[in-house]
């Protein structure tokens, strides 16, 4: 029986989707599973969208997620295409640099382990 083979996940360019790569992934999902070993995020939604790929972190299933990472590659010239969103909606920081975008979220980690 032969079929058709879909590639997983999908080429980004042909769906017209923007996506984190594999080293970015790996990056926000290490500090992911530092923040459930600590015990303070319980779960996580991505959504990948024609203009932003988005990595949310919830506390809790049922709130607002306590941070949502975004990658705009259309701003990658302007402001830079990673963002920071805190739960109220603020951008807590903005730029270029993944690492960066992160740190803030790192301290609140170490913060979490320290107590």
């Amino acid at each position: 029986m032969a079929g058709n083979v879909t590639p997983f996940p999908p080429k980004m360019a042909s769906a017209g989707q923007t996506g984190f790569d594999r080293a970015e992934l790996s990056r926000i999902m290490d500090l992911y599973g530092r923040m459930v070993s600590a015990g303070h995020w319980k779960d996580y939604a991505i959504d990948m969208n024609r203009d932003a790929a988005i990595f949310s972190a919830f506390r809790r299933a049922t709130e607002r997620p306590e941070f949502r990472i975004e990658k705009r590659p259309s701003l990658r010239n302007r402001q830079g295409m990673w963002a920071l969103i805190g739960e109220a909606g603020a951008v807590l920081r903005r730029g270029q640099d993944l690492a960066a975008i992160l740190a803030p979220v790192e301290r609140k980690l170490v913060r979490l382990i320290e107590n």
